[in-house]
């Protein structure tokens, strides 16, 4: 069984990873630090960034797949992929701003809101959904 949204969304979430990766590389160069921030906010901000992604796409990942494999395709589940991508690459940008702005502030929000409503279907599914075991009976 093939999932499309998954893959699909797990595929933008690479692409995604290696240019999250490619802004922290770009500034350690010139900035000749190989390990650490050292000391610099710029890079510290895109290091946070980088690592905030790292901490959020796998169970949001793992949740989208195991959400479509009980489901199947939905226009909904396309939705929250897209809109995931799109916090994620929000707060990237709003990151490299000091403080709290409207772009970090709005891609962690709607980062949050789209884990806790894909985390309460998986957990509404696993309690109303027949299992296997029942559906052979």
């Amino acid at each position: 069984m093939i999932l499309p949204i998954t893959l699909t969304i797990a595929g933008a979430a690479a692409l995604l990873h290696v240019w999250l990766s490619l802004r922290v590389s770009r500034l350690r160069r010139p900035l000749k630090i190989g390990i650490g921030d050292g000391g610099n906010e710029v890079l510290l901000r895109r290091m946070r960034a980088h690592a905030n992604f790292a901490e959020n796409m796998p169970i949001f990942l793992v949740l989208l797949g195991f959400v479509e494999l009980a489901v199947g395709k939905s226009v909904w589940l396309w939705a929250a992929g897209i809109v995931f991508v799109l916090a994620r690459i929000a707060h990237a940008f709003g990151m490299d701003r000091p403080g709290a702005n409207l772009l970090r502030v709005a891609g962690i929000a709607l980062s949050w809101l789209v884990l806790l409503g894909l985390g309460a279907f998986a957990i509404y599914l696993a309690y109303t959904s027949p299992s296997l075991f029942e559906a052979g009976r």
